[in-house]
């Protein structure tokens, strides 16, 4: 089935939203200039200047068949360090982008599609015209400058498409790829570099007889989310790695539409994370496993030291329960090729060679400023994010995403920090928190259905309650707690150690029925910025709203 959209629509209502949007914010006007074209900025002096584009091309993926119809990114460094891009060779992902903390960036990018995009640099902290907002979306032949500082500490982010309606499928397709991001604090640790410091971009895929990739939108698979039977590692099916007996720091990104990994060793290893989304942790994390959703990064620190040469060991995603409504039974035979919670290999890696030379793991990383409840202005009333698909619609808040709405309880101070409840509601307390936030509409604009029959009231229907990661633009934030008091006490058991809750995040999975309590600071830009399930396939069927900092 081929997925086709009125592209010429799409941009009228693209503009008119964005510019009622204007009319009732003027702050966003001021900030955007009124433009949605954005051009660069005289006064704005780059230390990096990178033309990047997308484009429709090809990559050998299946060893042996045909070349596989993509769509890519490329990158051609116009100013700053030879190490900023790094392309990886025959590879449907995008250059891998190094920055460095305080480096000023400017990003030109051309659509050399034949359909509308743009580009989220996830996890970066930027202002709103460099933070991909759909309604930023360029037609094909157009050119956006994104110019930002880089404000973020060591870790690793990613980039992907984010045009909606078309993210899943673009992202799908290829739009996407790895950020590394240094600082002088990283600088310091005796961490993994050069030949040991490697990608490890997971991704699942399917594809027909002839290579190419087969991507489907019947609407059993757009609510639970596309799963591939294909497992790719870097752009390659049946990954390897050949390592030496010494520590290596692997980048580990889950870049799958829906899929979600919980990471392993078939020998039973721990594994060690020395960073999460984008950022190094305070000390190094042991877990038996780890659990990795859409969205999220994890730098593990993997040590093949002892081993003998010529051993191997599998990086499996081992079995776990509960992300689908009916794993045990109906609903998981639509993904019956490679279940959601199946145990699957990822990787092998080889020992081929024997050193006596390696980094030892450090007991402390960087400094970190842990924050609590005490450091909100809305403890008692945190702001809601709840989940639910009601009437075939996944949702949050009981509404659909549109460009020119914002809630009340959406509307947030610059330098502010909030602390945000992330529940499912199936019409329970959960409505009545949210309505009691405030349901208003920004600037009393009424377009469509989205409130009509779709609010916190009044909704009837199928609810299903599945496992959604969500992501939150913007700067990044800390996980408070974790209450699995309604969650099946059997599923939960099968994931609940590889949560990783002690760094920054802004990605997190929430089990069904469970609630996460996070606090975040809403600091240094002012405007639009996207909260929305990572499950590609929810996030371009409406499951993403906006806070506007003012």
């Amino acid at each position: 089935m081929t997925h086709r959209t009125n592209y010429s629509r799409r941009k009228f209502l693209q503009i008119s939203a964005a510019g009622a949007a204007f009319a009732a914010m003027p702050a966003m006007s001021a900030a955007t200039g009124g433009s949605l074209l954005r051009k660069a900025s005289p006064g704005f002096i780059a230390d990096v200047e990178i033309e990047f584009a997308a484009q429709a091309s090809q990559a050998t993926i299946i060893g042996g068949g045909p070349a596989t119809r993509v769509q890519s990114y490329s990158a051609k460094l116009l100013k700053g360090p030879a190490n900023t891009l790094r392309a990886l060779p025959d590879n449907y992902l995008g250059p891998i982008l190094t920055l460095e903390k305080g480096q000023k960036v400017r990003i030109f990018f051309n659509n050399r599609l034949h359909e509308p995009s743009i580009i989220h640099w996830h996890g970066l902290h930027v202002p709103q015209h460099s933070d991909g907002h759909p309604m930023y979306t360029i037609q094909p032949g157009e050119q956006y400058v994104y110019e930002f500082e880089v404000l973020n500490r060591a870790g690793t982010s990613f980039y992907h498409s984010h045009a909606h309606d078309l993210t899943a499928e673009q992202v799908y397709r290829g739009l996407a790829g790895l950020i590394v991001v240094n600082d002088a604090d990283e600088a310091k640790l005796d961490l993994p570099r050069g030949e040991y410091d490697l990608p490890l971009v997971i991704q699942d895929r399917r594809f027909d007889g002839r290579s190419q990739l087969q991507y489907l939108h019947a609407m059993p698979e757009r609510m639970m989310g596309f799963l591939g039977d294909t497992i790719l590692v870097n752009g390659k099916p049946q990954a390897q790695f050949s390592v030496k007996t010494r520590a290596y720091r692997f980048r580990a990104v889950n870049g799958s539409n829906s899929r979600i990994y919980k990471l392993g060793w078939d020998d039973g290893t721990p594994l060690i994370a020395i960073g999460t989304d984008a950022a190094l942790l305070a000390k190094p994390e042991t877990r038996p496993y780890i659990m990795l959703a859409p969205g999220e990064r994890v730098d593990l620190w993997l040590d093949f030291s002892g081993r003998a040469v010529g051993s191997r060991l599998t990086l499996y995603s081992l079995a776990y329960s509960g992300a689908l409504p009916g794993m045990h039974g109906g609903m998981d035979m639509m993904q019956a090729q490679l279940a959601q919670g199946a145990k699957f290999p990822i990787a092998v890696f080889n020992i081929n060679e024997k050193v006596g030379d390696s980094p030892k793991l450090p007991q402390t990383l960087v400094p970190f400023q842990r924050l609590s409840e005490a450091d909100t202005d809305n403890r008692d009333n945190p702001i809601p994010i709840a989940l639910s698909i009601r009437h075939m619609r996944p949702l949050l808040n009981g509404l659909s995403f549109s460009m020119d709405r914002v809630t009340d309880y959406e509307k947030v101070a610059l330098g502010s920090i909030k602390k945000i409840r992330i529940f499912h509601d199936h019409g329970g307390a959960g409505r009545e928190h949210a309505t009691g936030m405030g349901m208003g509409r920004m600037g009393g604009m009424r377009r469509g259905g989205d409130e009509a029959g779709q609010g916190m009231g009044g909704m009837g229907g199928m609810s299903m309650d599945m496992a959604h990661p969500i992501h939150l633009h913007g700067q990044q934030y800390q996980i408070l707690s974790r209450n699995a008091a309604k969650t099946d006490a059997a599923d939960y058991a099968t994931v609940k150690d590889g949560f990783i809750d002690s760094g920054w995040k802004d990605t997190v999975l929430v089990m069904p029925g469970e609630e996460v309590n996070i606090v975040k600071p809403f600091q240094d830009y002012k405007g639009l910025f996207l909260y929305h399930c990572h499950n590609l396939e929810h996030e371009d069927l409406g499951m993403m709203r906006q806070y506007y900092i003012s």
